[in-house]
């Protein structure tokens, strides 16, 4: 699945894998999210419910540009820089094309389907 992230203003597309995850990500859109730092290689916000996690893929590192899943705490993570290790509770949900340093100072995203 396609989307659309507004960073600030900014538009970047990106797009969802097709893991279980991803897909039950997919019926939360569209979402506008007020994102915090954590450990200046992330932006990471709350979201309405959590998702789910059956069927989720291996644990994997994430990359600058992955949006992600972080199960124990329920929230979405959009990395600008590499995270450096692999967690098991961290599912890749997908991928943003573009320029992803704009993140590090982002303070709101809206993320929606592309057609």
């Amino acid at each position: 699945m396609n989307l659309r992230l507004t960073i600030d203003g900014h538009r970047v597309g990106a797009t969802l894998n097709d893991s279980a995850t991803a897909r039950d990500f997919a019926t939360l859109l569209p979402l506008t999210l007020n994102l915090s730092d954590f450990h200046e290689t992330e932006k990471i916000a709350d979201l309405p419910r959590r998702l789910s996690t059956s069927g989720a893929p291996d644990a994997a590192e994430a990359k600058p540009g992955d949006l992600a899943y972080y199960a124990p705490w329920g929230n979405l993570a959009l990395y600008y820089r590499g995270s450096g290790s692999s967690d098991a509770s961290l599912i890749i949900l997908g991928h943003m094309n573009g320029d992803t340093e704009r993140l590090a100072i982002a303070t709101k995203v809206t993320i929606e389907a592309a057609s």
